[in-house]
């Protein structure tokens, strides 16, 4: 399996909404991610390869673990009838996220 590296385009505005849910199973932990912004990147570690060692000597293999990044849609700045993305002088940058943790 290749593993994931895809954008989600999300709709509405840039009002906080909901945009994704993660549970584990084992743990009961639950991370629910809310954005202004228009898309979420949802990449799986497709290049880890157990040579990154990390706390007490953790390995980090293919795919053992994940990365939901809010963002503009990929290529928006060649593509009209997306969001827009430049940003021009004078103007301001205001995007936010939230990520909540929980237990079910």
């Amino acid at each position: 399996m290749n593993g994931f590296d895809h954008n989600f385009c999300l709709k509405g505005s840039k009002e906080k909404r909901f945009c994704a849910r993660v549970h584990h199973a084992g743990s009961g932990r639950v991370l629910e991610v809310y954005t202004t912004q228009p898309g979420v990147q949802f990449y799986t570690g497709n290049f880890l390869d157990g040579t990154l060692k990390g706390k007490s000597g953790a390995v980090y293999p293919k795919h053992s673990g994940f990365c939901l990044e809010t963002q503009n849609w990929p290529d928006a700045v060649n593509q009209p009838h997306f969001p827009p993305v430049l940003l021009k002088p004078g103007e301001e940058y205001d995007h936010t996220t939230w990520f909540k943790f929980s237990v079910a």
